[in-house]
């Protein structure tokens, strides 16, 4: 189950680190709460017996010594509760796991010097008192606990930002969090047989609907600086983790202590990284030692903040498959790329998270792709926000409408401007035939190179230069000025600049321009304007 459960939190790692705000720290929150619970599960494996008792105690010291960052040293505290409350038991009942994650959440806060609510603390909390009203008086199912489980955390999670000013201000969830959400959905999941559907799948991001108000401030020369992150593994005899977190709350914030007599785990910001580690190491030896400048992370930070900008009075999402083509269309102004496109469509859920991502309650959707249109219409229905669609059917058509948008436009003059420009531009795709087939007068051998016009086959040849410069001669170009060649990902770079050679050296009066789109299935987008 929590194997399951650690293959799904990875499908999402990246989002949860990008959730973080400031003052950034522990700025990878979702790749910290991986690692911890890739050592979690590697130590399970080592369990002596299957017992529930065996394998918790087990998992819980593999989190004690994986345990990375502030998130994931309030992981391992989790999974040390839920080991003790399940000591000597052999198997896990309801009402079992309802009281283990009852220790859980206790065994969370006990480790932490200065506990904060709108984190992953108040999650877990949260959590054991929806599974323990659902056991009350009645031994339940363990797959209604974790469904309950996973409706408190998503509620929980949703409402950090109410707790937690900085997360309000940033107009985000708590990443924490977020990865505790994730790591229960994803024990639910297995626990109802769903894993080959998690194979297709990804976690939900939890969005909030408060939009960000305000970027922290750079730090003026006479404020107090951030410090460094301290972390170390302590090993030694007779440790006291209590008098160890009574000695370091006076060097620095954000301590957190917990452990054994024989190991202990310790996280801290201090100004004065060498006293903490001087006075660790008169206790016992240290073991994966870490020391991050703040300051250097949050000026990294800020940086990144400035180079996002402002909300936008409108915002755009648009679906787009290729890494290249996600960067012209975030270059072009994009807010949210939703990835998607021929063979993935993304459903009607995807588009409505970019879009309640969105910083702003007027958002623009660009499908480009004819499959997806009805989809993004659906989302109207489901938000509050002022949403409308340009139904663009192809990537050309969908730059044609970002080139077009006007910021001092209101968002129906957009829709009018965009729309006129989509139909300006003519689209022409190129790839190989997955079976032979028949269309009309058209005879297609598999992976035979074929050729679409603005999403009609019109075109069969040897090679995707036959098939192009067919099409091109159909088009008739005395109004053409500029040919943009978007080239896949199964497309080297030296094929696509020889094709658009060989267009110049045809059409010399033609701006030709290539462009890696990495785009899945199709050896070419190309765009006649």
């Amino acid at each position: 189950m929590f194997a399951a459960a650690t293959g799904w939190l990875e499908k999402s790692s990246a989002e949860i680190d990008a959730l973080n705000v400031f003052p950034v720290p522990d700025g990878d929150t979702g790749t910290n709460m991986l690692l911890t619970m890739r050592s979690t599960i590697e130590e399970a494996y080592r369990a002596p017996d299957r017992s529930a008792s065996a394998v918790a105690h087990a998992m819980a010291h593999g989190a004690l010594m994986g345990a990375r960052g502030n998130s994931g040293v309030i992981l391992s505290q989790i999974l040390r509760g839920l080991a003790q409350s399940l000591t000597e038991k052999e198997s896990l009942t309801a009402t079992d796991l309802a009281g283990a994650l009852q220790e859980s959440a206790v065994m969370a806060y006990k480790g932490m010097s200065n506990p904060v609510e709108g984190t992953m603390l108040t999650v877990i909390k949260d959590i054991a008192t929806a599974v323990q009203a659902e056991v009350a008086g009645d031994d339940g199912d363990v797959v209604a606990v974790m469904e309950t489980a996973v409706n408190a955390a998503g509620e929980s999670v949703a409402n950090t930002p109410n707790l937690l000013d900085v997360l309000r201000q940033a107009g985000v969830v708590d990443a924490g969090g977020q990865g505790l959400h994730t790591i229960f959905d994803g024990a639910l999941r297995y626990l109802k047989g769903e894993m080959e559907q998690m194979r297709f799948r990804k976690p939900q991001i939890i969005v909030t609907d408060m939009h960000a108000t305000k970027l922290p401030q750079m730090i003026a020369a006479d404020e107090i600086p951030y410090g460094y992150c301290t972390e170390f593994l302590l090993k030694g005899e007779k440790l006291d983790t209590d008098k160890m977190r009574k000695k370091l709350e006076k060097k620095g914030e954000s301590l957190i202590v917990v452990g054994d007599d024989a190991t202990a785990r310790v996280h801290i910001h201090t100004l004065e990284p060498g006293d903490v580690i001087s006075y660790a190491s008169s206790l016992g030896t240290l073991h994966q030692v870490s020391i991050r400048n703040m300051d250097e992370q949050h000026h990294d930070y800020l940086e990144i903040q400035k180079d996002r900008g402002p909300a936008v009075d409108t915002a755009i999402v648009a679906v787009v498959a290729g890494e290249g083509l996600a960067d012209v269309f975030t270059s072009l102004g994009v807010t949210a790329i939703v990835p998607g496109g021929q063979t993935m469509n993304p459903s009607t859920k995807d588009l409505l998270q970019a879009v309640e991502g969105a910083a702003s309650d007027k958002v623009i959707i660009l499908p480009n792709n004819k499959n997806i249109v009805a989809t993004a219409n659906q989302v109207q229905s489901l938000t509050e926000k002022k949403i409308e669609v340009v139904p663009t059917t192809t990537i050309p058509q969908g730059v044609a409408a970002l080139l077009a948008f006007d910021y001092e436009a209101n968002l129906e003059s957009n829709i009018q401007i965009m729309t006129r420009a989509m139909a300006t531009v003519k689209t022409i795709e190129i790839c190989r035939a997955v079976r032979s087939a028949k269309l009309g007068d058209l005879k297609i051998k598999k992976k035979q190179p074929i050729g679409f016009l603005d999403g009609d086959m019109v075109v069969v040849g040897e090679s995707g230069l036959e098939v192009l410069n067919k099409m091109l001669s159909k088009l008739g170009l005395s109004k053409v000025e500029v040919i943009t060649i978007y080239y896949g990902a199964d497309t080297k770079s030296a094929e696509a600049e020889q094709v658009a050679s060989d267009i110049r050296s045809r059409y010399p009066q033609l701006q030709i321009e290539v462009v890696k789109g990495g785009q899945p299935h199709y050896n070419y987008i190309i765009s006649i304007e």
